[in-house]
């Protein structure tokens, strides 16, 4: 489980989607300094896109940041997640992106290889790990695949898929203000109230640390739902039907704001203080 202290264990970051890559760019700042500044060696994962530039886009990005060496690894087929050379990549990074686009598209060609292992393995060691809106879905163990908008929760808002599962505290969704996600978290706690629902808005970050707590960084918000003292739920029968649930608990945490896991405590940040991510 994320939440249990292991202090060798790398930074987890699921983000938003959306960052800033340019002007401001708060969140892939803080991951390069975490990954070693001007000796980061950053590995991109674009297998979520299905565009070619995304890859040598991020490789800019990263480079602009003044990264040691920025490498896309383009696993395209379930066949690439086995090529040693790219394996290799993988293994000599200190920090890892997964780029967004389909969180199927990840589960579906990375999902069960060398490569998955691999990144769970690297993970347990040390290296970071950042993905943005579809990387970042995709790093739950009990992933959304898709879904419906709306505020309330209602019966198969949302449809679940295994995840690579580097974390199995949260259920994690992304875009998550703007595109009006709210609804099918609560409907994923109404099936699984034993996790964490996150929702990061777009130019937001949770930086997961190996102690296992957790600080909001961005520009937006960071929603969880507790489900761990629901009282009742229920799901009905026919797609649509309405969903109760009684004794949810939610936050909405701004940047600066943390979240101690294992508590399952929640902390606002602190006003006029920039504080940097570090572990309590």
């Amino acid at each position: 489980m994320t939440s249990e202290i292991n202090p060798g264990r790398g930074f987890l970051i699921p983000i938003g989607g959306a960052e800033r890559k340019r002007k401001s760019p708060t969140i892939l700042r803080k991951f390069v300094d975490i990954c070693g500044g001007t000796e980061a060696r950053v590995a991109i994962i674009p297998t979520a896109s299905k565009l070619d530039t995304t890859g040598p886009s991020y490789e800019e990005v990263f480079r602009r940041l003044g990264v040691a060496s920025a490498s896309s690894v383009p696993f395209t087929t379930r066949r690439d997640c086995h090529r040693e050379e790219w394996l290799a990549v993988l293994r000599e990074s200190t920090g890892i992106f997964i780029t967004g686009g389909s969180q199927l598209r990840l589960s579906r060609t990375i999902g069960g290889t060398p490569a998955a292992s691999t990144l769970r393995e690297l993970h347990r060691q040390g290296v970071h790990i950042a993905g943005t809106s579809a990387g970042a879905s995709y790093m739950s163990e009990h992933m959304i695949a898709f879904g419906d908008a709306g505020a309330s929760p209602v019966t198969h808002m949302v449809a679940m898929a295994p995840g690579i599962g580097l974390t199995s505290d949260f259920t994690i969704d992304q875009h998550f203000r703007e595109r009006d996600r709210l609804g099918r978290l609560l409907t994923v706690l109404a099936y699984n109230p034993f996790i964490i629902g996150m929702g990061l808005d777009e130019d937001t970050a949770a930086f997961i640390g190996p102690h296992g707590i957790m600080e909001v960084v961005g520009s937006g918000s960071c929603t969880l739902v507790d489900g761990s003292k629901l009282e009742y739920a229920s799901i009905g029968h026919q797609p649509g039907d309405p969903v109760s649930l009684l004794g949810v608990k939610l936050h909405i945490l701004l940047p600066g704001s943390r979240f101690e896991i294992e508590k399952r405590q929640a902390t606002p940040a602190l006003e006029g203080v920039d504080r940097e991510v570090q572990e309590l």
